[in-house]
């Protein structure tokens, strides 16, 4: 680098400290009202002339900090929204500045080469081949989507071309009610509708039974429909639940349909030497989502999709036209022919810069203390007389508290700045939902909630 961009990494390194340091100081919850930000907003700006950057920058900052909730604190348990690592911001700020287009090959080489390459390292910790069709997306929404349209293109050859008018049965796709609900947005967009979801049951640990399932995809077959993929989680949102990987798989290889492997969150436990064995069977799936921008610790968005067949992908996107560059790697594909994007930022910077300087083994340090500071919790708790409710490997803890007003009480912790946490239904109760999302999360954070929460139990009681 030259000393300029020297000096610009060393001042951002210094804001970021700074900024970390604020936060983690600081309130986790905004209280401002929507009014109060729109009417500054209309007293501050209205574009009729030009104003000050340094204030501009300022303001902006203040506007951050006080209305939004903090989702970098040590004492966010709340949803995939991680703390970020350094190396991953200063390479957005790189992104930012270069701003290189990757739709086509050509256009940018080396930005597509360094995704190419993360990729292609993390698809083979998957078990993947190196041949395998791999992509940054905007995150797990369209790599579940990319899925679909997969999965469709291969199962149905008259799809891409004719659509679902040409298929002469509906088709069907499988979930539990613990799958991500992007799934029935996707099934709206792709036009096979929200009735395609099939939802199976889940026994009593909230894994896909496989029972139900088979019960489901041989009715469905006898009342006319064509089902064509199941989708198993790696961590679902709730509860952090790892379906029965292995046993999907080896079902939908025997009824021919395709195995999806939604791990937005939990696939970054592939490269964690303790947990990895959780995703066994992971390696089996036809098609795979991971969430650089989720437990991988970059900033939004980092989504990925992997794919085992990419003469689907190739089908499913295949584009033609006489303005983009050609491409001249031989072998290759350029991206905007392989992905369901056109213009495209460079994504994968942020996971690549922040692999380089943690290597493997740093990441999966990372990784495992926020599954450590998960287990503290769980047997804090359990000790101070909360129940329980999830059994999953990975930091998402599901708890509850006889004749406790859980959205009350998760509404006090909030108001009061304690911590923040979310609610969720298990088994049609509420309980309490907390996730450790940061790496910057210790013993101490955890020690200070659980007893603030003791503390609101005894005052409400």
């Amino acid at each position: 680098m030259t000393v300029t961009e020297n000096m610009l990494f060393d001042a951002v390194r210094s804001a970021l400290e700074r900024v970390e340091s604020e936060i983690a100081s600081g309130p986790i919850v905004p209280s401002v009202t929507p009014g109060e930000i729109r009417a500054h907003l209309k007293s501050c700006y209205d574009f009729s002339k030009p104003g000050d950057l340094d204030a501009i920058g300022a303001d902006v900052q203040r506007m951050l900090r006080s209305g939004n909730v903090q989702v970098t604190h040590p004492r966010y348990f709340g949803l995939f929204n991680p703390s970020v690592t350094t190396p991953a911001v200063l390479a957005d700020l790189l992104v930012a500045m270069y701003n290189p287009q990757l739709a086509a090959w050509r256009t940018a080489p080396a930005a597509n080469e360094v995704e190419r390459h993360t990729l292609l390292w993390l698809a083979a910790k998957f078990g993947f081949p190196a041949n395998t069709a791999a992509t940054f997306t905007s995150g797990g929404a369209e790599a579940n989507l990319t899925a679909v349209i997969a999965a469709l293109t291969k199962s149905f050859p008259g799809y891409g071309d004719h659509g679902l008018r040409s298929l002469k049965v509906p088709p069907a796709l499988y979930v539990t009610g613990q799958a991500h609900t992007a799934i029935h947005k996707i099934a709206h967009v792709t036009g096979l509708g929200r009735s395609a979801v099939r939802t199976v049951a889940v026994d009593g640990d909230l894994k896909m039974d496989l029972v139900d399932l088979a019960k489901k995809v041989a009715e469905d077959r006898r009342n006319g429909l064509a089902p064509f993929m199941v989708i198993g989680t790696a961590g679902t949102t709730g509860a952090g639940v790892i379906d029965p990987l292995p046993e999907l798989a080896a079902f939908c290889q025997a009824e021919s349909l395709w195995f999806h492997a939604d791990a937005a969150w939990g696939g970054a436990a592939i490269i964690s030497p303790r947990l990895r064995s959780y995703l066994a069977g992971i390696e089996a799936a036809d098609s795979i989502t991971c969430d650089a921008h989720k437990w991988f610790s970059v900033p939004m968005g980092a989504g990925m999709f992997f794919c085992r067949h990419p003469e689907a992908i190739a089908e499913a996107f295949r584009a033609n036209n006489t303005f983009m560059p050609g491409h001249i790697d031989e072998g290759g594909a350029d991206p905007y022919t392989m992905s369901l994007q056109w213009s495209r930022r460079f994504m994968g910077l942020k996971f690549f810069f922040a692999l380089a300087q943690f290597g493997e083994s740093g990441y999966a340090n990372l990784i495992e203390h926020q599954t450590r500071m998960g287990q503290v919790l769980r047997e804090s708790l359990v000790r101070e007389g909360w129940r329980v409710i999830n059994k999953t490997p990975l930091p998402v803890v599901c708890f509850t508290r006889y004749r406790l007003d859980i959205p009350k009480f998760v509404a006090s912790l909030v108001e009061h700045q304690i911590v923040w946490m979310s609610t969720v239904q298990i088994d049609d109760a509420p309980a309490i939902r907390a996730c450790i999302t940061s790496y910057r999360t210790q013993e101490a954070d955890i020690a200070d909630v659980v007893q603030q929460m003791n503390r609101f139990v005894k005052d409400a009681a």
